[in-house]
């Protein structure tokens, strides 16, 4: 009788290659849960602020108007800056704020990058003083109108770039950001208190 062939298909090992991409998945993927849980307990035991940036006083040191249509201004605002934060330090940078009338840029007050303690705040004494300043008839109206209402209004912009280290966690860089109007009575230069703050409202 002929003699029958059977055939057997060999069973191939796979390939060591694969096994090292596995491992390596493998490795990266329990590395990214311990980050994950580390962060978040992280930040639960921290609990990191945002810092804030706020105008806690201010100053209308002289605003003299004259018939020619000029106006010379100075104003001393007190700018301060909190790190909420208990357990880490805060870095500024890029910090500026320009002061206008108007929509007439008076003056643009800037700081060298500063850092600020633990859970402390640091207040900026900024001096804004104007050279004469021409002001067209309809702002002249507006001139008029403040010293007889004895209310005198300047906007307020700016911000600073915030950045904190939140222990082994690394860093966190956030932009803190600020509009308002400054009001003031023009007779004697009092401030007029409101919010203006970059806290969220």
């Amino acid at each position: 009788m002929p003699t029958k062939l059977i055939y057997r298909p060999t069973r191939r090992g796979t390939h060591p290659l694969i096994w090292c991409a596995a491992i390596i998945c493998t490795i990266v993927a329990i590395g990214v849960i311990v980050a994950g849980i580390v962060v978040f307990i992280g930040y639960i035991v921290i609990h990191p602020r945002v810092p804030i940036i706020s105008v806690v006083n201010a100053h209308l040191d002289r605003f003299q108007f004259d018939p020619a249509g000029l106006l010379e201004t100075q104003i001393t605002i007190i700018v301060r800056m909190k790190n909420g934060n208990e357990r880490a330090h805060a870095s500024f940078s890029e910090t500026s704020f320009s002061l206008s009338f108007d929509g007439v840029e008076i003056a643009r007050l800037v700081a060298d990058p500063f850092d600020v303690s633990k859970n402390s705040s640091t207040d900026f004494n900024y001096v804004a003083e104007s050279m004469a300043i021409p002001l067209d008839p309809e702002k002249q109206e507006v001139v008029d109108l403040a010293l007889k209402r004895d209310e005198v209004r300047f906007e307020f912009k700016g911000g600073s770039r915030a950045r904190w280290r939140v222990g082994p966690l690394g860093s966190v860089k956030f932009w803190c950001h600020l509009s308002c109007q400054l009001r003031f009575h023009p007779l004697n230069g009092t401030y007029i208190p409101s919010r203006c703050s970059s806290k969220a409202k």
